[in-house]
């Protein structure tokens, strides 16, 4: 039987969704194509991988907000080489996210945000319904948070990205459903315990603590769960929180 295959894009640091995805379905016996942009970060999950003797996985440098890249990653991945099936999971992580006072915010950051959080989103919806849709079958998740559903103050930038990912999520969903591609939207509603989290906002990770945060493992435990529903009870949208997160 031929290693099933699966790609992630928008891969960071080895403590994070991506590469927490990643080594979830590394641990099937899946080969992995971690994208990410910074090489060395992909290395990282992929080293861990291959470390645990389970799966098997291969970096794939890639700007999610260049077309030709995006292209090139699929192209790599549907042609795995021998012995590996062509991917028929795909993973949409990417994004980004800062504090920015509106009357502040300049045109290139929110386009930034745009390109990063939407834009990419579409470059990669688009070339896996164009490779899976002839195979009557696959599986797309796409990575969303809590400004899919609401804009608050100082992320206009984020959540205008975030909610036309879903929209992208949605769409997808409806028009290729009915011929076998499966199409969900996660919302990771609240902090993620993870290093960008540290890094960049040290003092919430100390008031929230562990279990006012998500863990990434607990994350990529749900994307599994919705690769492996069955069609007669497919998520299209799966809220993830914590049970201290209020909504």
């Amino acid at each position: 039987m031929n290693q099933a295959t699966v790609i992630v894009f928008g891969v960071g640091t080895a403590r994070g969704v991506g590469g927490a995805v990643c080594k979830r379905f590394a641990r099937e016996g899946y080969h992995v194509f971690v994208a990410g942009r910074t090489a060395s970060k992909i290395q990282q999950v992929v080293d861990d991988i291959m470390a645990t003797g389970i799966g098997s996985a291969e970096t794939l440098p890639t700007d999610v907000t260049d077309e030709a890249q995006v292209i090139a990653a699929f192209d790599r991945a549907m042609n795995p080489g021998p012995g590996r099936e062509p991917a028929d999971i795909v993973v949409s992580n990417a994004g980004n996210n800062a504090v920015i006072d509106f009357t502040k915010l300049s045109a290139a950051q929110f386009e930034d945000f745009w390109r990063v959080g939407c834009y990419s989103g579409f470059l990669i919806g688009r070339e896996a319904a164009r490779r899976l849709v002839p195979l009557g079958r696959g599986t797309v998740i796409f990575t969303g948070a809590s400004g899919s559903l609401r804009g608050k103050p100082g992320f206009a930038q984020f959540a205008a990205a975030k909610a036309g990912l879903r929209m992208i999520s949605q769409s997808m969903a409806r028009e290729y459903g009915p011929k076998g591609l499966h199409v969900a939207h996660v919302v990771i509603d609240g902090g993620i315990l993870g290093e960008r989290l540290e890094s960049a906002f040290p003092q919430m990770v100390q008031r929230l603590g562990s279990e006012g945060l998500l863990d990434y493992d607990a994350i990529a435990e749900n994307y599994w769960m919705l690769h492996r529903q069955p069609k007669s009870a497919w998520t299209q949208e799966l809220d993830l929180r914590t049970f201290k997160e209020s909504w």
